[in-house]
Parts: structure tokens; sequence; C-alpha cells
């Protein structure tokens, strides 16, 4: 059951971001998934682990406001990144 909330929330969060960052109409689903999961991740160790800061530690844990905020977060960051990377346009 884990896997399958891991993966709506992931969908999910890779779908808000691609819109913050007008990438939605090149990305797919399996995109979205994979950028809301990775980017989840992210988010878990940057700001989480790395940073300290307080709420950050619940990215990438099940389906909660602030988990989907700092998917959210993440998943805007890895974007970003892919997009100097001139990965995604």
């Amino acid at each position: 059951m884990g896997w399958i909330i891991t993966i709506l929330v992931g969908a999910l969060v890779g779908w808000l971001a691609s819109l913050i960052m007008k990438t939605n109409a090149q990305q797919g689903a399996i995109a979205n998934i994979l950028i809301g999961i990775v980017g989840s991740l992210l988010a878990q160790a940057v700001f989480g682990s790395w940073l300290n800061i307080g709420s950050a530690d619940v990215a990438g844990n099940g389906f909660s406001f602030w988990s989907i905020v700092w998917g959210v977060v993440g998943s805007v960051v890895l974007i970003a990144i892919l997009k100097a990377l001139r990965i995604l346009r």
C-alpha cells in the first residue's frame, strides 16, 4: 500500500511543480511521478537533514499537507536544475 501512496503523491507533487515551472506540456505522467518522488527525496535531504528546517523532514513520508508542500518545493528545485542542464526546456 505504501508504494501506491508514493506513486499517487509523487504524481500530484510532480504535476503541481510542472504547472509552477511551466513544463507541464512537455512532461507526461511518468515524468511527473518520477520528478515528484525524486523532488520529495531531494527536499527531505536538503531542507530536512542538511538545513534542519522543521517540517521539511516529512517530505516523502506519505500523504499530508506538509509532505505535499515540501515535495512541491523539492520538485520545483529539481525542475530548475533540469532546466539549467537543458534537459527540460
